[in-house]
């Protein structure tokens, strides 16, 4: 994927501003969009927009295809007409710097569904042809997706491999009946799909009327408990029982010392190979009608993957196992052309990694945090980058680069004064004008940077299951000036 000199903002939908507790694809989300085109951005990255479950994960979701329903914006409902004034109270006391994920799930799903009880007595012929248009091209993924989500909620929200075992194994008989029984929950969170997808489209069409393209993510591995692995088990590492042989992970790393076990799925790829990776090509084709680039999250693992034991207590204990990564790449690039794909690269890189990537010339990560160990040589120095590249100050992973700089080695602030004469009255910006500068193609920082905000904003912290993705700005922080200055850069190193 080749590109023009560009910039941009990492930010999630989460994160934005709204009274309801959670940003939202309402206008909070139009006016960002207008902040980076005053500030001269051409790029708006976020993370995956997937039905997060257990531990409010965008990357542990309950469909690889399903976008979040806490997402969906309520005033937009009210302009659709099915909700009314007085039902979206003005004395929420949510917290403005952070999801409470529960209290906006209790606060939002009855709204939703008085939405969607009025949207069944409410069809108009525009509406109906959208919905059916929406129910065909989303047949590979939403049957299976509601019909799952229904029978999660008749079980109590329990994980699917806690069901009986003729729904867990899916008796045919026995699902049919069910489908007949749970119809009006199959329709509602349907319903919430096509809600969401609508609105989300609306956004993205704005975006990209103003030239801003949006970069989405996709996770390598989908969650334990998701529609697809227990509609398609065939395509996991699963025994006859329908439990995990292996799952996913990563050894020993610089976030822990015992690795990080994910608990993911590992993918059967022998069953994926023998059917062209239709189930690859098909959600790659899916993200690509909402997003404009996708990044490919742990990309290494399409080269070879961490397969831990499952029951293992850590990461330790797993195995690196060879993948099919460049005949999927083949399979994606014959079904779809020339699909725009950013590698993450990061973690444990060795040469089988680097050949995937450059075989189909994908830009990889450049990350400004971990440029300066003193202690050892890197290739995220800037005097290291090709053009084919995107450099970040940080990722959501990270720290933030304040909060990271006020904790680093006195060796390491010196390296940065050597290398790039840091302002260590405001060595945020350093970073930022250093990312802009750089040969990279493309250049990224969250907003927490753009805001100079420390480690109270961090997004996550790999390796640790719950607290994180919380993290939301309040309105008033994002100010006319933030978008002059970052105008100026981006005017300057020649990204507009």
């Amino acid at each position: 994927m080749k590109s023009d000199r560009a910039s941009g903002i990492l930010l999630h939908i989460t994160s934005l501003p709204s009274p309801y507790g959670i940003g939202t694809l309402g206008k909070e989300a139009y006016d960002f969009v207008d902040f980076l085109v005053a500030s001269g951005q051409k790029i708006w990255q976020i993370l995956p927009l997937g039905h997060t479950g257990y531990g409010d994960s965008p990357y542990q979701c309950f469909s690889a295809f399903a976008g979040n329903p806490l997402l969906i914006d309520l005033n937009k409902l009210q302009e659709d007409g099915l909700l009314e004034p007085n039902e979206l109270p003005t004395d929420t006391t949510f917290d403005l710097e952070a999801v409470d994920f529960g209290q906006v799930f209790t606060y939002k799903y009855p709204l939703l569904r008085k939405a969607f009880e009025r949207f069944k007595v409410q069809q108009t012929t525009v509406r109906k042809m959208q919905w059916e248009n929406f129910e065909s091209k989303s047949k590979f993924w939403l049957n299976d997706y509601a019909f799952f989500m229904a029978l999660k909620n008749l079980n109590g929200g329990k994980a699917w491999s806690e069901w009986d075992e003729p729904v867990k194994k899916r008796d045919a008989s026995i699902l049919a009946k069910l489908k007949g029984e749970l119809s009006d929950d199959i329709h509602f969170y349907k319903f919430l799909q096509f809600t969401f997808f609508r609105q989300w489209l609306e956004l993205k069409a704005y975006a990209n009327l103003n030239d801003i393209k949006i970069i989405g993510d996709i996770p390598l591995y989908v969650a334990s408990d998701s529609a697809d692995a227990w509609s398609k088990p065939e395509i996991f590492d699963f025994d006859e029982d329908l439990n995990p042989i292996t799952v996913a992970g990563v050894p020993p790393d610089y976030f822990s010392e015992t690795g990080q076990l994910w608990g993911n799925p590992i993918y059967n790829w022998e069953i994926l190979k023998n059917d062209g990776f239709n189930w690859w090509v098909e959600r790659v084709k899916a993200n690509l009608v909402i997003y404009d680039v996708l990044r490919i999250d742990h990309f290494r693992g399409l080269a070879a993957y961490w397969a831990v034991p499952f029951g293992e207590p850590t990461a330790i204990n797993g195995e690196w196992i060879k993948a099919p990564g460049m005949e999927l790449l083949e399979a994606l690039y014959e079904a779809l052309g020339n699909p725009p794909i950013i590698a993450e690269d990061l973690g444990l890189i060795t040469p089988d990694v680097i050949d995937l990537r450059d075989g189909y010339g994908l830009p990889g990560m450049k990350i400004l945090q971990f440029a300066f160990d003193s202690e050892e040589a890197n290739d995220f120095m800037p005097h290291t980058f090709n053009n084919n590249c995107v450099v970040y100050t940080g990722t959501h992973d990270n720290d933030t680069t304040l909060g990271q700089f006020q904790s680093v080695k006195d060796a390491d602030r010196q390296l940065m004064k050597n290398y790039f004469n840091v302002d260590e009255q405001d060595p945020v910006w350093s970073f930022v004008k250093l990312a802009w500068s750089s040969v990279a193609d493309t250049a990224i920082a969250p907003l927490q940077d753009l805001l100079r905000l420390g480690s109270e904003a961090r997004m996550n912290f790999p390796g640790k299951p719950s607290g994180y993705w919380k993290w939301r700005y309040r309105k008033e922080q994002l100010k006319p000036d933030h978008a002059h200055e970052l105008l100026a850069i981006t005017r300057l190193y020649g990204r507009r």
